[in-house]
């Protein structure tokens, strides 16, 4: 079980890095303004996502799911661990805008600005002190 849940923490470390660098990545590469920077940032954007954050969600989510089945009846039961899952879901619907924005940069129809990325970019750590704070909590705010 311990293995296991280490296993969830590296996963949820190595997603989070992808789900805080990425949208920054975005920042940059909108206020590019040249096409050899644009493309860098494009390869970089790519790779990232996923060569680290699409394995790191799976990982992520396997891991966690594996943990919760240890112990299904307490999580089934705790009012925390379903805000988490909520917030979870939120976090993979954040990935996959994240996704979309990938392939528009990549395809050039972003019409979105640095100035939004920016914005943008603080949800998933208003996410991760929650869903933190609930965890080590066990107990909603």
């Amino acid at each position: 079980m311990l293995w296991v849940k280490a296993l969830h923490i590296i996963s949820v470390v190595c997603w989070f890095a992808v789900l805080f660098y990425l949208p920054r990545l975005f920042v940059y590469h909108a206020m590019a303004d040249n096409d050899t920077l644009r493309e860098q940032f494009k390869i970089m954007e790519r790779r990232l996502y996923y060569g680290i954050g699409v394995p790191s969600l799976i990982a992520t989510l396997g891991f966690g799911a594996w943990a919760v089945v240890y112990a299904w009846e307490y999580y089934f039961a705790s009012t925390w661990f379903w805000i988490k899952i909520a917030l979870v879901l939120v976090l993979v619907i954040y990935h996959h805008v994240c996704g979309y924005y990938v392939k528009q940069f990549k395809k050039d129809k972003v019409t979105r600005n640095h100035v939004f990325f920016r914005w943008f970019n603080e949800l998933p750590t208003v996410l991760l002190i929650a869903i933190v704070l609930l965890v080590v909590l066990k107990q909603p705010f």
